[in-house]
């Protein structure tokens, strides 16, 4: 059937890069049909329905954040909350025309080094004439549970909770001025401000029921993909197909500390610090244990919910256009 282009005219560079996916699929006679976006949680609903049809070629013109929508638009709940979500058709694939602020996923699967608009299209379009899976890469995703483990999500790149989870916030609530600054720079701009007004509170981190801390937290995080919020490496050994979710914590830091981490963390040098600890596992749980202390979850750029939180790690989950 023919290949579905979601389009989310909202992110960053989607009105520019459109024509230029555009011109090149004409150019190629590639023929898709495409579907622009009307607001959060839209991407998951139509890709979801085209799956459902026998679509089996979607591509996302957007961020990470549409993205992920479009990755949890490949599975389907069941009403039981402790059961994983199921895949919709294992042989579908998922293609990246990156758009974003960050496009973190996208950097991760080119080893670090951003693409071209222009590549990621050719690629799209050697898929479509090939016809086959010999194009994919099949990779890990996690599956998430907050607000009461009621709300469940799909998440591809990382979430982060306390000063991430404020920080991603204010990202996402940045007017007109600030988005026209690189990835990386709005979200330095938004930690510095998520820095200074923080707390720290009881957060209790579990990795497969092994406890990993208690106590005072500044920030959590649990990773699939190497980057992450616009560079960061927030865990230097995380790998989309290993079978492992990361768990990242940092406790006991001062302002002063967590400004010079937030410094070093593009390049994962935050990880000789002794306050940050990271440990791999299948299944991580994050709790606090107080209304006032609940932290917001950023999945993927996009705020979730609430903790407690709790992730498993669904291996070799969904098939992505390389």
């Amino acid at each position: 059937m023919t290949p579905l282009i979601v389009i989310n005219n909202a992110a960053a560079k989607a009105h520019r890069a459109w024509p230029t996916v555009r011109r090149l699929l004409e150019d190629a006679r590639v023929v898709v049909d495409t579907y622009e976006t009307r607001g959060r949680g839209d991407a998951t609903v139509r890709v979801r329905e085209a799956l459902r049809a026998g679509i089996e070629t979607i591509a996302v013109v957007g961020g990470d954040g549409t993205l992920s929508e479009a990755a949890e638009g490949f599975f389907e709940f069941d009403q039981d909350l402790t059961a994983p979500p199921s895949t919709i058709n294992p042989f579908a694939a998922l293609a990246i025309l990156p758009a974003g602020t960050g496009d973190d996923f996208a950097r991760g699967l080119t080893g670090g080094k951003r693409a071209t608009l222009e590549r990621w299209t050719n690629v799209l379009i050697s898929h479509c004439q090939l016809l086959g899976n010999e194009s994919t890469k099949v990779i890990d995703v996690l599956h998430g549970a907050c607000n009461d483990y009621r709300t469940r999500f799909i998440c591809l790149n990382a979430s982060t909770m306390g000063i991430g989870g404020e920080t991603a916030t204010r990202v996402a609530a940045q007017g007109k001025l600030l988005r026209g600054l690189s990835g990386e720079a709005r979200f330095a701009a938004a930690a510095f401000v998520s820095i200074a007004r923080w707390r720290e509170r009881r957060v209790r981190v579990l990795v497969d029921e092994v406890e990993l801390v208690d106590g005072g937290m500044n920030l959590a995080a649990v990773a699939n993909a190497l980057y992450a919020g616009g560079g960061m490496m927030l865990s230097p050994q995380a790998q989309f197909d290993d079978g492992k979710l990361d768990v990242i914590t940092a406790s006991g830091l001062n302002r002063v500390a967590v400004l010079r981490e937030l410094g070093r963390i593009h390049k994962g040098g935050h990880v000789s610090n002794p306050k940050v600890r990271i440990a791999q596992g299948e299944k991580a749980r994050i709790e606090t244990f107080a209304p006032e202390d609940a932290m917001p979850i950023e999945v993927d750029g996009n705020v979730r919910g609430f903790t407690p939180v709790e992730f498993r790690v669904l291996p070799d989950a969904l098939r992505f256009v390389v």
